[in-house]
Parts: C-alpha cells; structure tokens; sequence
C-alpha cells in the first residue's frame, strides 16, 4: 500500500480537519455581446444604452440611466461582482441595486460630486447620511472592479479588493431610495454620467 505523503498525511492524522468546500461557479449576467436578460430601465429620461466592444455602454440620462436584470437572481448567501467605469460627468457611475433577503440596497460609486460612495439606504438615510458612506477618487475611463457579499450577518462590499462600505444586517433598517425601485431585484444605474460595465456575474457562497 502507498504511503500517503504531504499535507494529505497531516490531513489524515488531525481530527474534525476538513477542507474548505470549493466556491461556487460564476453565473455570468453578461456575455460581452448582447445585453441578453437585462433591460434598459425605463426610468423616463434615460441615455441610450448599447453594447459596444464588449461592454454595456450607457449615455447621459436626464437624470439616471440604467438596466435591470430579467432573469433568476440571488437573494441571500452570494457574492455579486461588477466591471464598471465612468466615461464621463460628476456623479455616480454605478448605483448597483442587490437582493439582501427580502430587502434590497444600493450600493453607490462616485455620487454627490463623484466621490462619495455608500449603502443606500439604511435606517432610511441614502448613501452621503449615514455612517457606511466613505470617498473614493474615480479616474474617467478606468475600469473598477466592484464585489457586494451578502451574509446572513452582513453586507460588505470591496473596490479593487480593497474593503469598501460594510453594514451589519441586525443593526439597521434596509431599503432603496424611490428613484430606484425600477432597478430590482438586480440592477445598475448611473446618474448624469455616462458610464461602461464590462463584467457582470454572482455566485453562491460555500
């Protein structure tokens, strides 16, 4: 019989030691080609939304502009990641709408001047008023990579993988601002801004 070697025999000899289940696969929402299960969101006054080189591209909207997710979306348990960048204007570029249970948040890049970012709402205080809001510097034309992961004991959200905003569940009241109830269950919008999302995709967490 071979003998076992490496980390499996340490592995063998330590009680309740188990690996670590491996990560779900990615659904990915957009497949750099058509906008596919997203619909341009109907928020009156919106930009033109189209898909070029690659990416969702989506023009100046009087105020917002924005699309939102058809098809099968998470609720509780998951990780949801986005590309996006900021073209061009002075607010928000992404204001990406997410399931938390049966609530929902807005999670918002660049706002109120084009550097605030934060959940929205909590405790029924958007993003620039309550104390999950922080500032982030944003260049024209660069893509960021956005990551929200819902818990059943918190939300936190990453720029670039570097930490972002945080809110724990238990402790606050969460909902949406009027201006994006169209947005669910899943959704992106940008307000006077033209802006790209490259990559959209959610998994299931282990």
């Amino acid at each position: 019989m071979r003998a076992l070697v490496g980390p499996l025999w340490l592995l063998a000899l330590l009680p309740g030691c188990a690996v670590a289940p491996a990560p779900s696969p990615w659904n990915v929402l957009f497949d750099g080609k058509e906008l596919g299960a997203f619909a341009v969101t109907d928020f009156g006054g919106q930009g033109d939304v189209a898909v070029r080189d690659g990416a969702i591209e989506m023009g100046f909207g009087s105020p917002l502009t924005g699309i939102t997710w058809t098809g099968p979306a998470p609720t509780d348990g998951y990780e949801l990641e986005v590309v996006a960048a900021r073209i061009d204007g002075g607010d928000f570029f992404a204001g990406i709408t997410f399931p938390v249970g049966d609530a929902f948040l807005t999670l918002v890049l660049g706002g109120w001047g084009g550097s605030l970012c934060g959940l929205s709402s909590l405790d029924g205080n958007d993003a620039a008023h309550n104390d999950a809001r922080c500032h982030r510097q944003f260049e024209d034309g660069r893509d960021y990579a956005i990551r929200i992961v819902v818990t059943a004991d918190a939300i936190a959200t990453f720029l670039d993988g570097a930490p972002l905003a945080r809110a724990e569940r238990a402790a606050h009241r969460l909902g949406l601002r009027p201006e994006v109830l169209l947005s669910r269950p899943l959704g992106i919008a940008s307000f006077a801004t033209a802006s790209r999302v490259r990559s959209v995709r959610w998994r299931t967490l282990p």
